[in-house]
């Protein structure tokens, strides 16, 4: 199996799949080998992916807390976050770090609070305001993850106070800049979903070969047996992980993949 981050790790800049890259892709799967997107995106934008590309098969979405069925456009496993843990979440974070603002991710759009200043490039339609904070804890959808976003704070800040204000009542993590925070159902990452999944298809970490640039990255790169952290990878990840590719730019899984399945 090849488990591979998006944005930042397969994507290049501007968030385009280099025809290299989508040919090494190609390769590996003709040579029998399962490729699975891990991302911190929602279903929504894998199938934008999909769909200019014609990949097919699954993707662990939103920090692991959804499995999607590319193909069928089908979610066929969800591990929510509770709604009184999100609300918890937020109090606590809000008292830790005065002036964040919060928006709850259910896979379908994201429902957001007027402190919530952050938008999204090309998810306008899927990006739902409402009246006040109280109101993002009136939905009735399943939560995929609550978003904490500060104007001043760096997300690495952020992390930082979420552990010691609200450790062990979530799980935190972040995709890098931007003072975006995600917090997801106690136990859910892109790790532990994914070990799931190749628990049920029989693969040992050994047979995975991983690829990521971020901290929400970080436990899949050590899990899997051949984890490879981008040249351009969050200061921590390049700090732990041994084994580097070229940057996202410069086409870094290709430079790899091309090793394993050759060049077409």
């Amino acid at each position: 199996m090849i488990a591979t981050d998006l944005d930042g790790t397969l994507l290049g800049p501007g968030g385009v799949l280099s025809p290299r890259t989508l040919s090494a892709l190609r390769s590996a799967v003709s040579a029998g080998t399962e490729v699975v997107f891990v991302t911190a995106r929602p279903p929504r934008f894998v199938d934008m992916l999909t769909a200019a590309t014609g990949l097919v098969g699954t993707a662990v979405c939103s920090n692991g807390a959804l499995v999607y069925d590319v193909a069928s456009r089908i979610v066929v496993e969800t591990r929510a976050l509770p709604l009184p843990t999100a609300r918890q979440v937020a109090t606590a974070l809000a008292a830790a770090a005065p002036g964040l603002g919060f928006a709850l991710e259910t896979g379908h759009q994201m429902l957001y609070e007027p402190g919530f200043g952050l938008r999204f490039e090309g998810a306008a339609e899927f990006e739902v305001a409402v009246a006040s904070l109280v109101d993002l804890w009136l939905t009735e959808m399943p939560v995929t993850k609550l978003l904490a976003w500060s104007a001043q704070l760096d997300a690495d800040f952020l992390l930082a106070a979420a552990e010691e204000s609200a450790g062990g009542v979530a799980q935190f993590t972040h995709s890098g800049g931007r003072g975006l925070l995600e917090i997801s159902a106690p136990g859910v990452s892109k790790a532990s979903t994914l070990s799931a999944l190749c628990a049920v298809r029989g693969i040992d970490a050994s047979d995975v070969i991983a690829f990521g640039d971020m901290p929400n990255d970080l436990a899949i790169l050590q899990w899997a047996g051949t984890g490879y952290a981008m040249a351009n990878a969050h200061p921590a990840v390049l700090a732990a992980v041994g084994r580097r590719t070229a940057s996202n730019a410069d086409d870094g899984v290709a430079v790899v993949l091309e090793q394993f399945f050759g060049r077409a």
